[in-house]
This record gives structure tokens, sequence and C-alpha cells, in this order.
């Protein structure tokens, strides 16, 4: 079980005057158990870029505690292969100068000691399962579109079958035909792997399509939690302009 409790983080507004310190992410709280998938919905400063970095165990709270099975989760024995992340950015996620197989390969040989030819066999599976064919696996990041980095970024993320995956924004910047077939993708890989998400997003409606819980995130705080189920029972103020903001696009 993924545990964020009364989580706070603060950066300090000037490197010279570090008394004068910026609350980033105020007292949050919540769960997500193994299997389960909760959405954290918010504008863009909102702080949820912060309260991710937590997650992944990148950054220690100032306050409260980030766990998994009780344990903090900074520590890296504890979250060793246990939780993976997609981002945004593909560009700076996937290093240019490594050919899809060796961006693979090495994230499989921090948890596998089998040959190569093994590995690589497990890495054609690999783009396989995310949709792509063996034709990608010498290719390089320039020569992918942004679906296809996409998809080579969520192998590389399911390489090490972690039980939590976190998506910051990770389809943000696709177009909407291609979102959706990522999306569809999530959907199939949490089915079959067992998987739990975190996707961190400001799209209520592909969080709404993936996830069956919502964290309605603003300036730092919790404003709303919901299932999706429920959502449209949600009387937030800031929960129901959301809403109406992007119906209105």
């Amino acid at each position: 079980m993924l545990k964020i409790m009364n989580v706070e983080k603060s950066y300090s507004r000037s490197k010279m005057f570090r008394l004068s310190m910026n609350p980033i992410v105020k007292d949050v709280s919540f769960e997500c158990p193994v299997g389960k998938s909760i959405a954290i919905i918010g504008e863009s400063g909102s702080g949820k870029s912060t309260l991710s970095k937590m997650v992944l165990g990148i950054e220690k709270p100032d306050k409260g505690s980030v766990t998994l099975n009780d344990q903090p989760m900074y520590k890296k024995k504890v979250r060793n292969h246990q939780i993976s992340a997609v981002f945004q950015d593909y560009t700076s996620s996937l290093h240019p100068f490594q050919s899809v197989k060796e961006l693979l390969l090495e994230v499989m040989c921090q948890c596998d000691n089998k040959s190569k030819t093994v590995m690589e066999a497990r890495a054609i599976e690999l783009l396989e399962e995310v949709g792509l064919s063996e034709v990608y696996m010498n290719k390089y990041p320039n020569m992918l579109s942004g679906g296809e980095a996409q998809r080579v970024a969520i192998a590389r993320a399911i390489c090490m079958n972690p039980k939590y995956i976190l998506f910051d924004e990770a389809i943000s910047s696709l177009d909407m035909s291609i979102q959706i077939q990522i999306l569809d993708l999530l959907v199939n890989l949490r089915s079959k792997r067992q998987l739990s998400y975190i996707f961190i997003t400001h799209d209520i409606q592909a969080a709404t399509y993936l996830c069956e819980q919502l964290i309605i995130f603003k300036t730092g705080k919790i404003e709303e939690q919901i299932a999706t189920k429920d959502l449209h029972l949600s009387v937030n103020a800031y929960t129901k302009a959301l809403i109406e903001k992007q119906l209105s696009f």
C-alpha cells in the first residue's frame, strides 16, 4: 500500500534568505492500494509536480510521510523496482544518443542477471506489448513520433514489473487521437499486469477514463477526493468549475 500522510513541502523564495519559505504542498493525505488507480487533477502551478517528486521518493517531505508498505519511499531500497514513472517531456526522458534497445536494456541490467540475448528477446516482447514492433529496437528517439516515444517510455516503465507507475502529464503533449490510443493501452496494461496508476493531469476526461478515484488539487491542497462514478454528484465549486471549463473547449 502506498500512503501519503499529512505531507507538506516548501521552497525558499530566495537562495540568500531561507527564512522566506513558499509552501507548495500543504497537508496532503491519500492512499493508493495495489491494483487501484488514482488521478491527481489540478491546473498548472497547483503543486502537482512537487507532490509527484515526493511520491517517487526523489524528494523528502518537510513534514508528513510517503511510505510503501509502511517503509519510507525516499529510501532507494524501498522504492527500487516498485514504482516507475512516465513524464510529459519524452524528449528529455529518453536519451537522444541511445537506441530503443539500449534504453530498455539499460534498465533491465539493473534488475536482471540474464544474458544479453535473453534480455533483447524480452525487450522485443515489451515493445510488442505497448504496440510497437521489433523494427523499433534500432531506432533513436529523434526517429520516433510523440506517441511512439511515449510507448517506448511506457515499455521502459513496465520492464521492471513495478507495482505502481506514476504518470506526470504523460499524454498532454500528444494529439487527441494519440491520447486515446495511449489511454486504451494503459487500460489494457493495467488489467494484464495488475498495475496501480497515479495519474497526474489537468485533464478530467482522461482521468475519469483511467482512474476510479479522483483527487482535485488546488494551490497545494486537496480540494476534494471523490470516486469517479460519483463525480457528477460533486457540489464542490472548484470541481464543478474545472468540469465546466473543460466542457467549454
